[in-house]
C-alpha cells in the first residue's frame, strides 16, 4: 500500500458516509404537511422574524437545513442557492436556509455567504430541525442534518431530500419546483 494515510481516510470517509441517514429515512416525507415556525432570521446581514406561513402566501418554499454557518460544505451550500435565487424567484418560489450550528452569526453569514439573496434564519437546539425530522443523530450539539424541502403554499412537502453532500440540493429542489410551476402556471 502506497499511502497508509489515504487508506485510513478512505476507510473512515466510506465508514461515515454508510453511517449517514438516508434520504427515505431522515426527514418529513413528500406528501406530509411542513410544520408551522417562526424563527429569528437575517437577510443582508439585516435582522428580522421569519414565518414560514407568511414566506408560503407568496408562493412556493425552498427551505434547506444545514449544520452550521461557516462551515465548508455549508459555505458552498450558501453560494450555490444564492446564485440560483434568481431562479427560485421567477417561478414564484423564495428560498430559506435554516441552521442550529452558530447561531449568533446567521447575519453575518446571510450577507457574506447567502450574498444578501435570501434569509437565514437561526434554530437555536435543533427544535424547528426536529419538528422537520432532520436532526443529525450522534453528535452532541443537536444540529441539522443537511435537508432539502421544496414546500407548496399550501404547506404540502413537494420533496424531501437529504444528502451530506451539498451539490444535488440546489438541482433537486429546482426541479421540484419548475415541476410546481408546470402544474400551476
Amino acid at each position: 500500500m502506497k499511502n497508509p494515510k489515504n487508506a485510513v481516510l478512505s476507510l473512515a470517509l466510506g465508514m461515515l458516509m454508510a453511517a449517514a441517514p438516508t434520504p427515505s429515512f431522515a426527514a418529513l416525507p413528500q406528501g406530509a404537511k411542513a410544520p408551522d415556525f417562526t424563527l429569528h432570521a437575517a437577510r443582508g446581514g439585516k435582522p428580522f422574524d421569519l414565518s414560514l406561513a407568511k414566506a408560503l402566501k407568496k408562493g412556493p418554499v425552498v427551505l434547506y437545513f444545514f449544520p452550521a454557518a461557516f462551515t465548508s460544505g455549508c459555505t458552498v451550500e450558501a453560494h450555490l442557492f444564492a446564485e440560483a435565487t434568481d431562479g427560485f424567484s421567477k417561478m414564484g418560489a423564495s428560498v430559506i436556509g435554516v441552521t442550529a450550528g452558530n447561531v449568533e452569526r446567521v447575519a453575518e453569514f446571510s450577507k457574506s455567504e447567502c450574498r444578501d439573496k435570501f434569509a437565514v434564519a437561526a434554530d437555536p437546539g435543533a427544535k424547528v430541525a426536529a419538528r422537520f425530522d432532520t436532526v443529525m443523530k450522534g453528535t452532541k450539539q443537536a444540529i441539522s442534518d443537511r435537508t432539502s424541502f421544496v414546500i407548496a403554499p399550501n404547506g404540502t412537502i413537494l420533496l424531501s431530500y437529504t444528502d451530506s453532500n451539498p451539490q444535488a440540493h440546489i438541482q433537486k429542489t429546482m426541479a421540484a419546483v419548475r415541476a410546481w410551476k408546470a402544474k400551476h402556471g
